[in-house]
Formats: C-alpha cells, sequence, structure tokens
C-alpha cells in the first residue's frame, strides 16, 4: 500500500490527528474556554429543568384517591394535546387538600403572585411564608412575584433566544453566503429564456405571494405570531409554486437558438449587495416597529427577527470561505468525477466552510441576549407574562432599594453574555492556523 495512502488513513482514524481533534486539543488548553463551557452546561440543564426545579404546580400528588402529574400535564395542555381535568380548572394549586404533594424545590411560579409578601420583600428580611420550605430564597418584586423562579425560568428563555436566533440567522447567512462565494459572479450560467422567465416570475411571485396577500399577513400578525408564520410559509409556497411554472414555461422557450444561449448571472454582487442593504437594517428598531403593529407581543417574534437580522456576518465569513475553498482539488476533483454543483456545495464545500461560522455563532448568541434583555428591560416586544432577567431588572426601577432585583438578574445577564465571548475567543485561537504545532 502507499505510504501516503497509509499516513492519510491513520489521521483520518486516529482519534485528534485530524482537524477537529487538533482544534478540540486546542480549546480544552484554554482555561477559561472550558470553564465557561462547563457553566454553559450547567445552564442548559437549568433551562431544560427549569419547570422540574421551579413550578407553582406539584410534580406528583394524590388528590381525592387519584394520582396526577401536573406540571407533565401542563405540556399537553399548552401544546393543545389535552385538557385539564374538571376538578383541576382555575384552581389554586397550594390550596388543594392533597392526600400528599410533591412540589419542586422552588414551590412558585415566575409569574405567580404571592400577596403575602408583595412589595418587593428581602431575600433576608421577615416572610409571611408558613415555613422555610415556602421561604422566597432570592426575595420578591413589587407584584409579589418569586425571583429565584425568575432568574431559573429566565435562563431558559435566554439560551432560547439566543440559540434560536442564531438559527435561524445560520441557516440563513450560510445559505447566502456559501452561493456568493461559490459561484462567484462568472460560475452561474443559465439560458437567456430561463433568466428572462426568472426574473418576470420573481416579481409575479413577490407580487402575488406578499403584496396581494398583505392584508392577510397583517391580520394575522396582529392576532398571534404563529398564524402570522403560517401565512408567511403560504406566501413563500406561492412564490415558489409561481418561479416553478417560469422556469417550466423557460424550458419550450429555451428550444430557441438565441435564447438558448448561456448567459453569467453575477451572483456575488447581487447577494454582496443584498447583505450591505441587511446591515443597515438595525434590528432594535425593526423589533420595535414591529411590536406597535402586533396586538400580542410574543417571544417568538423577537427571536424570528434577531435571526433575521443577524445573518449578515455569518454570509460574510462564509462567503470568504467559499471564495478561497471553490478552486481547491478536492473540489475539482469533485467536479471531474461528475458531482452536481449542489452536491459539491451541500456535500463538500459548506462542511469545510464552517470553522469561521462557529466564532461568529458564539458572538451572535450573547448578542441576542443583550438585544432580548434589553427589550425586556424597556417593556418593548415581550410579554408582560413572559418573566426574563430583562424584566426582572426593569422591576428594579420601581423599587430602587430592592437590591436583590438590580444584581442578580445583572450579575446574570453579564455572565452569560462573558461565557459566550470566551467560547467565541477560544474557538477563535482553537482554529488559529498560527497555534497548531
Amino acid at each position: 500500500m502507499n505510504p501516503l495512502f497509509r499516513a492519510r488513513r491513520a489521521s483520518e482514524i486516529i482519534p485528534g490527528n485530524n482537524f477537529l481533534g487538533k482544534v478540540r486539543k486546542q480549546f480544552r488548553q484554554n482555561h477559561l474556554g472550558m470553564a465557561s463551557l462547563r457553566f454553559l452546561y450547567f445552564f442548559i440543564l437549568i433551562s431544560l429543568l427549569a419547570d422540574l426545579l421551579a413550578s407553582g404546580m406539584p410534580l406528583l400528588a394524590k388528590y381525592q384517591n387519584r394520582i396526577y402529574f401536573p406540571v407533565f400535564r401542563s405540556y399537553a395542555v399548552d401544546a393543545g394535546l389535552a385538557q385539564w381535568q374538571t376538578e383541576l380548572q382555575n384552581i389554586d394549586w397550594k390550596k388543594l387538600q392533597y392526600d400528599w404533594a410533591v412540589f419542586p424545590p422552588v414551590p412558585y411560579s415566575p409569574s405567580g403572585l404571592d400577596r403575602d409578601n408583595v412589595h418587593s420583600v428581602s431575600p433576608f428580611g421577615n416572610q409571611a411564608v408558613a415555613s422555610a420550605r415556602w421561604r422566597h430564597w432570592l426575595g420578591t418584586d413589587e407584584l409579589g412575584r418569586d425571583v429565584l423562579s425568575g432568574m431559573i425560568h429566565g435562563t431558559r428563555t435566554a439560551l432560547t433566544v439566543g440559540l434560536v436566533s442564531m438559527g435561524i440567522a445560520s441557516i440563513l447567512g450560510i445559505l447566502i453566503g456559501a452561493l456568493a462565494g461559490y459561484f462567484g459572479d462568472d460560475r452561474f450560467k443559465i439560458s437567456r429564456a430561463s433568466a428572462f422567465m426568472n426574473v418576470v416570475f420573481f416579481f409575479l411571485a413577490i407580487f402575488w405571494g406578499f403584496i396581494a396577500r398583505s392584508y392577510e399577513i397583517s391580520d394575522a400578525l396582529s392576532e398571534s405570531f404563529w398564524k402570522f408564520l403560517l401565512q408567511i410559509f403560504f406566501s413563500v409556497f406561492i412564490m415558489g409554486i409561481t418561479l416553478l411554472v417560469g422556469n417550466l414555461l423557460a424550458i419550450p422557450f429555451g428550444l430557441m437558438p438565441f435564447l438558448k444561449k448561456k448567459i453569467s448571472i453575477p451572483v456575488d454582487i447581487l447577494l454582496s449587495r443584498f447583505i450591505e442593504v441587511m446591515v443597515s437594517v438595525p434590528a432594535l428598531f425593526l423589533i420595535i416597529i414591529i411590536s406597535a403593529i402586533v396586538s400580542h407581543p410574543s417571544i417568538y417574534i423577537v427571536m424570528a427577527v434577531i435571526g433575521l437580522t443577524s445573518w449578515t456576518n455569518i454570509a460574510r465569513f462564509i462567503r470568504a470561505e467559499m471564495l478561497r475553498i471553490r478552486s481547491l482539488e478536492y473540489i475539482e476533483a469533485a467536479h471531474a468525477l461528475g458531482y452536481s454543483e449542489w452536491r459539491v456545495i451541500l456535500r463538500h464545500a459548506i462542511p469545510n466552510a464552517l470553522s469561521p461560522v462557529l466564532i461568529t455563532v458564539a458572538f451572535g448568541i450573547a448578542a441576542a441576549i443583550l438585544i432580548e434583555s434589553t427589550l425586556s428591560f424597556l417593556g418593548i416586544g415581550v410579554s408582560p407574562e413572559t418573566v426574563t432577567w430583562g424584566s426582572l431588572l426593569a422591576a428594579a426601577r420601581q423599587s430602587p432599594s430592592a437590591w436583590w432585583l438590580a444584581i442578580l438578574p445583572g450579575c446574570a445577564i453579564f455572565f452569560t453574555v462573558t461565557i459566550f465571548n470566551l467560547i467565541g475567543e477560544a474557538l477563535t485561537d482553537a482554529m488559529d492556523p498560527r497555534q497548531k504545532k
């Protein structure tokens, strides 16, 4: 066997001897990065178990000789898959006469009101509770909501906003950046008939998909986020069908000699200009504008808008990588084997261009958490029932003497943003070729 081939096979089989293994080894040498990653795992665990750690409903209870799982039942009720039993509708869970009940470690929901401990009770002050089991260990806010429960559920909200919004941004950024970098200005060629039909039917698709349906979309946006999302999907479906019809009509026209000739489409110039336009759109003001239109603000709208306006940096990085990768030998070998352009892009080019995306995503999650906290602090874009770190911080304005309302969520925001920034810096160092020996 060829020694060079044996060496290549060994580099693929031996753990830690490939690129990802070297990055992982280099990352582990960064003590701040590893500590931040462990704290992130801890926060993810808290967010996943938030309802089991803090809830006003019991985890398990026996009531009227029947066994109930209220916390788990609430998941099915919220999803519309079940309904509360008649005897459990519109009740105060703490005042029921249980045969026995097992409550979470923090027996308060984040939005539940304890009317006996209103006006911002201190964590170290006297509290009107039956026993230490029902004590508010981090105090309450002006309305009597438990701060510790709000901090636990705020962790879920912060991480969800950061991860979901950057997930949306990553999909858009990777797709647009990869197309711009791979095809450039001269590699994407279509017939004149296809180009003409796509231009014409693109404007028709925009008109039929969005302009003609503007009233339906605006009405859905004012009702709920999910109805708005359904209308958007329907508009995108109409656009896709319209463009498909245009391409089908281009087939017979493409048989004519003049219209059959292929022309180059400047994909890079078009998408790069589109990226520059999106960079100029301020996400914060866009969320404020949408919140003024929507009658029922939702955290989902915040996540969607942050994701739809935060993909530009990812697109720029992956575009630069694709400009470098598209001329490498393995891409040329894939073309020589007869692979389609889309297979080369999805199976070979994009997986090898994702290194800078991971760094950008880490910093982007931190930025998304800051944007959500800012909006919650201002009371914009998030429903009043949703308790977040920003809303807890905003409650400190009503009670200037309640130091715990300012310090605890403020430290949580600072700590979480710092964690993601340190992870991003550690990834930057780990993926720097100058750091590898």
